[in-house]
This record gives structure tokens, C-alpha cells and sequence, in this order.
């Protein structure tokens, strides 16, 4: 069994590896360079065509290296890098359409997880008549799964025609997303948590309700939690029985507390209007899905990607991600030179 100081150690390497690998790929791409430059002067007008386009591209990869690749490496290394994530998500105005729509993003978030190789788990739900969900939690289990889907706080607002709608009229539908940070300890009940005292949390075991077989109704399965510093409450009735809900309960609680710690400590810093906070506001409008123009609108940062289905399907997902984490990483890398100066 690996040491602490062994764990360490393989975590530093770990860090150390895009530097390795972009100080490797930029002394290729110069030594590459300095070999082609000779042959741009080939008496064979096929050789100097090859090496014109070779160097055409050298120059545009050692160009991207100093413009993009150098100065990402200066953004200091997350905190938070290793964590899984909890996806709360929430119907809002739409009513049985904003139910059906969460279903809809649900989905999305767990192909997409599935396509990068992270566990899913949807540890509860609330659905309704129509076949929707009033509100899910999601969990997913990737290394990196939080600083990766981050981006997705927020409001996600959808335009589109319901099946229901004889009229063909566009209504508007909303679901409210919260990404939550989640440790490997979140599963535990231990007196001496960093993030609350067990002193301070409120049990209450109540009989469950709804559909989901005969232990409904039947035994005390359903677990309350309240934590009376906050006002925090987490309910869970979605397993069988009262241990596992009461261990799924604590884990919600623990992300919760943990989600409003790294807001808190992200408040604190010296210029707080370049932040995850601005740039995640729970209460803000951050992504239209426009089904009659086949789009999807990030409104933080101006992108659109006209192909809806393939959103859907959770192949789009990765290019909205990776748009908004380069964003965030020029406001990192401006705050840092803006502190140099």
C-alpha cells in the first residue's frame, strides 16, 4: 500500500507533466524548424514546396506555444483538481416542460460523463405524471469532474415548441443547475469532519413518500438532515434503507458545506470581480437552447454552436467546457500579470 509521501510524490509528477510535455513539444517543433530552413533553399522546387509548408506549420504550433501554451502553465494549479461533483438540477418556470427539459439535461451530462470515462449515479430524483423530474441529483464520480463541469452553475433556459402545444407556439422552460464539489471523505459520518461538527446537524428519520416499492410507507427509511449553523437541510428517501439514505444525506450536506467554504474563500480574495463566483452566479441566466434555430447560446461569453442535437447527445458539451475554462484561465492570467506589475 502507497505511502502518504509516496501519494504525494505521484501527485507532483502529475502537476509537473504539462510543463514537461510543452517544453518537449516546443524543442521539437525548434529543432524540426531549424532543420527545414535549409531545404527552403532546395534546388527541387517539390522540397522547397514540403519545407514552405512545414515551416508554415512549425511556425504556427511555436506561435501557439507562446501565445496560449506558456502562459496557461502560469494559472496556479487548482485546488480543487481532484474532486468528483454533485449536479443538483431543478425545474423552474415551465412547469411539466421545465420538468421534461431537466430530463433532457440530465441525460446529456451523463452521456457526456460516460464519453470521458467517470461513473454516474443518480442518488435522487423527484419525478413527475408527465414523465419529467421536478429535481435530480447527480453524482459523478471522475477525477477532475468538478473543476470540469463547474462552468455548468446556473440557469439553463430552453425554447421549444412542447409535444403537447397544438398551436405550435414556442414556450420558454428553465432548469436551475448547481455543480457541487465532492471528496472521497463526502460519504462519511465522522465526529471530527473539517466541515461541520456532528453536534450541529439535526437527524430526523420520517417514513418515506411516493412510489418506489414496499419499503414506502412501510419502516422509517427517509433521513432529514439540518445543519443549524447554515440552515442547510438535505432530505433523502431514495434507498432502501435508513442507514443508506442517512449516508447518502450526509454526503449531500458535506458538498453543500464544502461548495459554500470554496465561494466563501474565493469572496475573500483580493479581487473578486474575476471569479468562479461572477462567472458561475447561480442566479443567472448562462445558456439558451433554441430547438426552432437548432442553437445553443452561452451568454458568458458570446459562443453559439448551431448544431443542437449533437449538445444533446454530449458531444458539444466539451467545446462550451473548454471555452469557458480558457476564459477563466486569461482573467487568472491577467490578474497575475496585473499583480506582477
Amino acid at each position: 500500500m502507497s505511502s502518504p509521501e509516496d501519494i504525494a510524490r505521484a501527485r507532483q509528477l502529475k502537476e509537473l507533466e504539462p510543463l514537461h510535455e510543452a517544453w518537449s513539444n516546443w524543442t521539437h517543433a525548434r529543432q524540426s524548424l531549424e532543420e527545414t530552413l535549409p531545404l527552403m533553399q532546395d534546388p527541387d522546387p517539390t522540397m522547397r514546396t514540403l519545407a514552405s509548408e512545414e515551416f508554415t506549420s512549425l511556425t504556427h504550433t511555436l506561435s501557439t506555444h507562446i501565445s496560449t501554451t506558456f502562459p496557461s502553465l502560469l494559472v496556479p494549479p487548482s485546488s480543487t483538481r481532484d474532486l468528483h461533483a454533485l449536479l443538483e438540477l431543478k425545474a423552474g418556470v415551465g412547469g411539466s416542460e421545465a420538468a421534461l427539459f431537466l430530463m433532457d439535461l440530465l441525460r446529456v451530462y451523463v452521456r457526456y460523463a460516460g464519453s470521458v470515462g467517470w461513473r454516474t449515479s443518480i442518488i435522487q430524483s423527484n419525478e413527475t405524471e408527465s414523465g419529467g423530474m421536478r429535481d435530480a441529483i447527480l453524482e459523478i464520480k471522475g477525477e477532475g469532474a468538478y473543476d470540469a463541469l463547474r462552468w455548468e452553475s446556473g440557469v439553463h433556459r430552453v425554447q421549444r415548441v412542447p409535444a403537447t402545444e397544438s398551436s405550435g407556439r414556442t414556450h420558454t422552460s428553465t432548469v436551475a443547475v448547481i455543480v457541487l464539489p465532492l471528496s472521497e471523505e463526502a460519504e462519511s459520518m465522522s465526529e471530527n469532519d473539517e466541515l461541520f461538527k456532528m453536534e450541529d446537524v439535526r437527524v430526523e428519520v420520517m417514513r418515506a413518500r411516493g412510489a418506489g416499492g414496499q419499503h414506502v410507507n412501510k419502516t422509517e427509511s427517509a433521513v432529514r438532515l439540518t445543519h443549524t449553523p447554515t440552515g442547510i437541510t438535505v432530505s433523502m428517501q431514495d434507498e432502501r434503507s435508513q442507514h443508506q439514505n442517512k449516508r447518502r444525506a450526509f454526503q449531500v450536506l458535506r458538498a453543500r458545506l464544502m461548495d459554500v467554504k470554496l465561494s466563501r474563500d474565493i469572496a475573500n480574495r483580493r479581487d473578486t470581480r474575476r471569479n468562479l463566483v461572477r462567472t458561475a452566479d447561480r442566479s443567472e441566466k448562462i445558456r439558451t437552447y433554441n430547438y426552432a434555430q437548432d442553437r445553443v447560446t452561452d451568454h458568458r461569453i458570446g459562443l453559439s454552436l448551431m448544431n443542437l442535437t449533437s449538445f444533446l447527445e454530449g458531444d458539444g458539451v466539451q467545446d462550451f467546457l473548454d471555452a469557458l475554462r480558457r476564459n477563466w484561465q486569461e482573467e487568472i492570467m491577467e490578474d497575475v500579470v496585473g499583480e506582477s506589475e
